[in-house]
């Protein structure tokens, strides 16, 4: 119930808070709140109040708004770190997700132009190229192009099937990587990433560029590209 009157929290404030206790309760991801007027009428505020308490919720990440269609329920977002250690399924494991890999495609490429440069191989140089979908509880969560040099590690070609690369990596050919950078960006989503991602084109994905090296001897092993769900991660980077 909204109370009014001095003393209290605004009103807005109010309905935000009825507004989240709902959307954790009756809601799922991707539902529909109610149009906006019918709920103005519903708390009696006017349009700018109302509109006040849902700006509350799109700040907190819990709903979107979507031009011309209206407010809908997001995902829970992720939080995932980046940092020289990162590994994808020890890092979601630790926070009790489950998790799961699928080999889209492998094959042998020609390095060209950025390949080339960030795996600091010849431009023409054969290299694998991995593309994966990586799931967590069972919803896609990002898809990563993995490009690594052919003569370091052939045994990716030839046994790579699921899980862990870094840890495949470390067993097969006893390679450990750190990641030496990573470049953030906002992008549309490919039409491709946005049918197995389950999203819709006009939300953007979180994509990181990033370049690891074997410890042993600090050459490129591996260069990433990564595109997560927008709506579903929340990424911070430490050194």
């Amino acid at each position: 119930m909204v109370r009014r009157g001095s003393g209290g929290l605004p009103i807005y404030r109010q309905i935000s808070d009825l507004l989240r206790r709902e959307i954790q309760d009756l809601y799922k991801a991707g539902d529909a709140l109610p149009p906006e007027g019918e709920l103005a009428i519903r708390f009696n505020v006017n349009r700018h109040t109302l509109r006040r308490a849902i700006d509350e919720l799109v700040n907190e990440g819990l709903v979107i708004r979507r031009h011309g269609s209206g407010v809908f329920v997001l995902s829970p977002t992720i939080d995932y770190c980046i940092n020289a250690e990162t590994r994808f399924t020890a890092t979601l494991e630790s926070k009790g997700k489950t998790t799961q890999s699928r080999v889209l495609r492998k094959q042998i490429i020609l390095a060209k132009g950025g390949v080339a440069s960030r795996l600091q191989v010849p431009v023409g140089e054969e290299v694998i190229f991995l593309e994966t979908l990586r799931e967590v509880d069972s919803k896609p969560f990002c898809v990563i192009s993995h490009f690594l040099p052919l003569q370091q590690v052939p045994q990716v070609l030839a046994d790579y099937n699921s899980g862990s690369l870094h840890a495949f990596l470390e067993q097969q050919s006893n390679i450990k990587v750190l990641r030496s950078e990573s470049l953030i960006s906002a992008v549309i989503p490919e039409a491709d990433d946005a049918v197995l991602l389950n999203m819709p084109r006009n939300l953007p994905v979180l994509r990181v560029k990033s370049v690891n090296l074997a410890v042993h001897n600090k050459r490129p092993v591996e260069y990433v590209v990564t595109r997560f769900r927008g709506d579903a991660t929340q990424l911070s980077v430490n050194p």
